[in-house]
């Protein structure tokens, strides 16, 4: 009887989620919310099984006492992607819009190229569906460098102006090299994981819109993650990776690495 009571008491909470776990939902188990409290659910499966949409929204709230910060978050919440789902009655329309992609982004930087991005961060209402998106500016001879999206896949589409574009396997597949010259229209498609990068040869500016298969795929840019690591990583290291001499390494570290 008393976790029939549990239960009832849940559902008469309302529709706030009643389950600190992506896998719970609503009307999680009372044995379940215990079992697999505070794990998160990365590709957010689970959730879409039970909820419309989990937007992305601030559960917790903090206050001073006795000179002290302390973060309260709600017993019954549900933690998804590392995000807290809002109060579905709470959504609006705007959690589900992002506006401005259309203006050009300045590229007046080391790298001559800006990437604008649209995950979650920006957009709540993506939080969950595996999607996402950017734009990217590039100057005459401007470069988006190599690197990595550790949690998804991209498939660009060039809007404006002549890429350059390619990406490397990996060791087991004897770091083969694909690029391609791509024009307006044409679309590129980059593995999962693979180092890759856009660099813009044309006389002009261009525009590509890129998709991502994750609502918050990252990004890790090779030269800075190892150049510019805080704190740096020993030169002796790098130099024998690289097989180049300290100094150089050094020299490298010295540098400043600006993050696209």
């Amino acid at each position: 009887m008393g976790g029939r009571d549990e239960r009832q008491q849940q559902q008469e909470a309302g529709p706030y989620p009643t389950s600190t776990t992506a896998s719970g939902g609503y009307g999680a188990e009372p044995g379940q919310q215990q079992e697999k409290k505070g794990m998160i659910e990365e590709q957010g499966e689970a959730p879409r099984k039970s909820l419309d949409y989990c937007i992305l929204g601030c559960a917790s709230k903090e206050y001073v006492s006795n000179n002290f910060l302390f973060t309260e978050t709600p017993l019954y919440a549900v933690f998804v992607n590392g995000k807290f789902c809002k109060n579905p009655v709470l959504t609006t329309a705007n959690d589900f819009l992002f506006s401005g992609l259309q203006v050009p982004r300045s590229t007046a930087n080391p790298v001559g190229s800006t990437v604008i991005t649209v995950f979650v961060g920006q957009l709540p209402g993506l939080n969950t569906l595996g999607i996402s998106m950017v734009r990217i500016d590039f100057g005459i001879g401007g470069l988006n460098p190599p690197h990595i999206h550790p949690r998804g896949s991209e498939i660009l589409l060039v809007l404006e102006g002549t890429l350059c574009v390619g990406f490397v396997t990996s060791n087991q597949l004897n770091h083969t090299f694909f690029e391609k010259v791509l024009h307006p229209g044409d679309v590129f498609v980059f593995p999962f994981g693979m180092i890759h990068f856009q660099l813009n040869v044309g006389k002009t500016n261009a525009v590509a819109i890129a998709g991502l298969s994750s609502q918050n795929p990252g990004v890790t840019t090779v030269a800075n993650d190892l150049f510019n690591a805080k704190p740096p990583i020993s030169p002796e290291v790098l130099a024998k990776g690289f097989q180049v001499d300290e100094k150089l390494v050094e020299t490298l570290q010295k540098k400043f690495w600006y993050d696209n």
